[in-house]
């Protein structure tokens, strides 16, 4: 039973994303969901070290980097006819790379972990980053490489011309990604990655070296961290070295913490969040990257374990069949708590407009007016009073949920 309902889950998660392109045919929809598939394999095989492993690494954009330049390289020998085979096959082309380069800087970095693996992670980041601006023979300088994946022969009559042809490419890339990287979690291998990083010296103790299963876990995220590389480099057909450099390291650090460490599909969750503020909330606000900031900073506060966290947060009161006793004080304090949020956003954004007329979710606001920022001001005051008042009784109805009654009592 618990093996079919597995099933249902995994055809279920392959059938949205194939289906997803027939409800948004739209260029962006396409566009957008060509980025979460690469988010997502980026964000899982950086899950396999942080989360899995207890490994926090500030350099993981070097083995998506990797992947990604000799992905574009390979389109370009496809161009030239140098090789021939299918551009479906290129992100493999990207893993590999990016296994022999985690293999290369696995073999020093995984002898220690915490703050002496993230250092040399940060370091090696930092190498690689500054050298692609070095080497511009394999990296291009600063104008990076492009390639065509329009050269490549057709695959069963597919030429690869548009970006829903490329989806579908990326949809079975993740589908195989995602399941062998939940695989390796039930492995041997991957079950002594979560003992090693809970507790390395009892793992020692039983017979087991730290080192080793770090660095197994290690190349195993370098594979798959090379495959997203692969992706991207099929998407947009060309590649910089920002793939290469901290932000990108710090950008698959927020999507695996955001979405929930340690949870097989909070990566998921984090990809999919931080791919639609980039490619949604951008269009509207300049100011999302410091929306972003403010929601991981709440996230570390209020929701240590991620979005996937809270989620299964609510597992016992889902099972006892009492998850409907916290509808309405979620109703009661989620409301009045959305309208504190945009009343601060809307603050932030009369403060930094440039115009004199700022629209704002159907409303029209006057930053000269100083009744509008009395207006704004009010509506957010007033909803965080009527949030403080609501949180006893959702503690209450919280407490009442996922209590269990002890049996036997009089």
């Amino acid at each position: 039973m618990v093996q079919l309902k597995r099933l249902s889950i995994w055809i279920g998660y392959l059938v949205v994303m194939l289906v997803l392109p027939q409800f948004f045919d739209s260029i962006l929809s396409v566009s957008i969901f060509n980025q979460m598939a690469i988010a997502i394999v980026f964000a899982l095989s950086y899950n396999m070290l942080l989360g899995q492993g207890g490994m926090l690494s500030f350099g993981h954009a070097v083995y998506f980097g990797f992947g990604g330049f000799l992905a574009v390289h390979t389109l370009i020998m496809i161009e030239f006819e140098t090789v021939y085979f299918s551009i479906l096959f290129i992100p493999l082309i990207g893993g590999v790379f990016g296994l022999l380069a985690a293999i290369f800087i696995g073999s020093f970095s995984t002898h220690k972990a915490g703050t002496v693996f993230a250092m040399i992670s940060l370091g090696m980041g930092e190498l690689i980053a500054a050298s692609s601006l070095i080497f511009v023979g394999f990296f291009g300088g600063e104008a990076g490489i492009s390639g065509d994946r329009t050269y490549g022969p057709p695959f069963f009559g597919v030429e690869f011309l548009r970006d829903v042809e490329i989806y579908y490419v990326a949809v079975f890339w993740v589908f195989i990604a995602t399941v062998f990287m939940y695989l390796f979690t039930q492995t041997p291998a991957g079950r002594m990655a979560n003992a090693v990083r809970d507790n390395p010296e009892r793992a020692e103790f039983i017979g087991y070296s730290a080192r080793k299963v770090r660095f197994i876990s290690f190349c195993a995220a370098g594979l798959f961290a090379g495959i997203a590389g692969g992706l991207f480099a099929l998407n947009y057909e060309f590649i910089t070295e920002e793939t290469l450099n901290a932000t990108t390291s710090g950008r698959v650090l927020l999507m695996a913490y955001i979405g929930g460490l340690g949870y097989f599909i909070g990566p998921i969750v984090g990809a999919v969040i931080l791919t639609l503020m980039n490619s949604l909330l951008s269009n509207y606000s300049d100011l999302w990257m410091l929306y972003l900031g403010v929601m991981f900073l709440l996230t570390v506060l209020f929701l240590p374990r991620g979005f996937a966290g809270f989620i299964m947060m609510h597992q016992v009161a889902w099972v006892r069949g009492t998850i409907k006793q916290l509808a309405l004080p979620y109703l009661l304090t989620g409301v009045p708590a959305l309208l504190v949020m945009l009343s601060a956003i809307a603050l932030i954004e009369m403060s930094h407009v440039e115009a004199d007329v700022l629209q704002f979710i159907g409303f029209t606001l006057e930053p000269a007016l100083l009744t509008d920022w009395l207006m704004v001001g009010i509506v957010g005051t007033g909803s965080l009073f009527a949030v403080r008042k609501s949180l006893p009784r959702l503690r209450d109805a919280w407490d009442s949920a996922n209590t269990i009654p002890s049996e036997g009592g009089s």
